[in-house]
């Protein structure tokens, strides 16, 4: 097996191998976040370069470890942009992904329109339940990636 410079572009097939997720999933994220641009050559290959795929591993983290869905972690991205959702395993992306998924959350349940449009209201007293709730979640999360 030949290893390859950190530098180097990589295949959807080793892409894929290094992160543990089917060739599709890849290609159907790349269908999602917009931000993901492999390099196609002849034949429609692709060949992704360091950045998409240290990107690939901040998506899969916060979608697979973080339990986001695909629309919260679009909103991220758009919030906070894609170089905050970068792989990383420091503390302080771990921080910034947690106040960025509160932040959102708060914000996302908040927002009226949102009640309106699903036709679904919660009362001030569930609204406040799910809040603690997920921010006891928030901090076992916490606790649980400083160990």
């Amino acid at each position: 097996m030949v290893i390859k410079s950190p530098e180097a572009f990589r295949t959807i097939s080793e892409v894929s191998k290094d992160l543990s997720l089917p060739q599709h999933v890849l290609r159907f994220w790349e269908t999602k976040f917009a931000q993901i641009k492999p390099i196609k050559r002849g034949g429609g290959r692709r060949y992704y370069r360091p950045e998409d795929v240290d990107l690939l591993k901040g998506i899969k983290n916060l979608l697979y470890n973080d339990g986001y869905t695909i629309r919260g972690v679009q909103k991220v991205i758009k919030e906070n942009g894609s170089k905050n959702v970068l792989f990383s395993n420091n503390k302080a992306n771990t921080k910034l992904s947690q106040k960025a998924f509160t932040d959102s959350e708060n914000s996302y349940i908040s927002e009226q329109n949102v009640h309106t449009r699903t036709g679904q209201s919660l009362s001030d007293n569930k609204r406040k339940k799910l809040m603690d709730v997920m921010q006891n979640l928030v901090e076992l999360q916490s606790k649980i990636s400083s160990k």
